[in-house]
C-alpha cells in the first residue's frame, strides 16, 4: 500500500473512533483522580493507563487498592472483567492471522470495546491495517490525555470521584451495544445481563458484573438454540 493510502486509512480511523473516544473522556478523567486518591504517584496513575489501557479493570483494579484488597484477588478480578478480549481475539483471527508480527501485536495490544465495535465488522477484503491503526491509537492518544487531566485534576480537586463521571461508563457502552441489538438472542442477552447486573450490584456482590455478564450469555445461547436463530 502507497504513503498516501496508508495515510488516508489512518486518518479515516482516527476520523471515525473521535466520538468514541470524546464519550470516555469522564471515564479517563475518573480513573486518573482516583489513582491520585488510591496514592499513586502521577508517574503510576498515568502508567496504568498507557500500560494496561483498560479503563474498566483499571478503575476496579484501584477501586480494590483503596479497599485494601491483596495483588491477588486484584489481578483474578481484572483477569474476569478483561476476558471478554479473549472472544475479541479469536473472532477477529481470521483478518489478523495474517498480519505480521509486529503488526498484530500492535493491534493486539490497542484491542479494545471501542476498537472491536469499529474494526469487526470489516471482513478479509474490507479490513485495512491502518484504518484498524488508526482507530486503535487515537482512542489509545485519547485515553491518556483524559487520564493526565484526571490526574492534574486530582490533585487540585479532591473527591473528584463524586461528581458522578462514572456515567459514561454505562453511556459508552449503550452506545456500542444498542446497533448490536439486531434479533432475539441478542436482546434476550443484553436484557437479563443488565437486570442481573442491577440485581447483583444492589446484593453487594463483588462479582456482580462478571456473573451477570455470564448468565446474559447463558440466556441468549440458550434462546438460540430454542429460536433457531441465525
Amino acid at each position: 500500500m502507497s504513503a498516501s493510502l496508508a495515510r488516508s486509512a489512518y486518518l479515516k480511523g482516527s476520523i471515525a473512533c473521535i466520538p468514541l473516544s470524546l464519550a470516555v473522556a469522564p471515564w479517563g478523567l475518573l480513573a486518573g483522580s482516583m489513582a491520585i486518591e488510591a496514592n499513586l504517584t502521577p508517574l503510576q496513575s498515568q502508567g496504568l493507563s498507557a500500560i494496561v489501557f483498560a479503563g474498566a479493570a483499571q478503575l476496579v483494579a484501584i477501586g480494590m487498592l483503596k479497599g485494601g484488597a491483596n495483588l491477588l484477588s486484584i489481578l483474578l478480578t481484572t483477569l474476569l472483567l478483561t476476558s471478554q478480549h479473549l472472544l475479541y481475539g479469536l473472532s477477529m483471527r481470521p483478518v489478523l492471522s495474517e498480519l505480521p508480527t509486529r503488526w498484530r501485536l500492535t493491534l493486539g495490544f490497542l484491542l479494545t470495546d471501542e476498537f472491536f465495535a469499529l474494526v469487526s465488522q470489516h471482513d478479509r477484503q474490507q479490513f485495512n491495517r491502518w484504518y484498524a491503526f488508526g482507530v486503535g491509537f487515537t482512542f489509545y492518544l485519547a485515553w491518556n490525555l483524559f487520564t493526565l487531566a484526571g490526574i492534574i485534576l486530582g490533585q487540585s480537586i479532591p473527591h473528584l470521584d463524586q461528581l458522578g463521571l462514572d456515567f459514561s461508563i454505562a453511556a459508552t457502552f449503550v452506545a456500542l451495544i444498542a446497533p448490536t441489538v439486531r434479533n432475539l438472542p441478542t436482546l434476550v442477552c443484553v436484557a437479563v445481563a443488565l437486570f442481573c447486573s442491577v440485581l447483583f450490584s444492589y446484593w453487594h456482590w463483588e462479582t456482580a458484573l462478571v456473573a451477570a455478564g455470564l448468565l446474559g450469555m447463558a440466556a441468549g445461547f440458550i434462546c438460540q438454540k430454542f429460536s433457531g436463530a441465525r
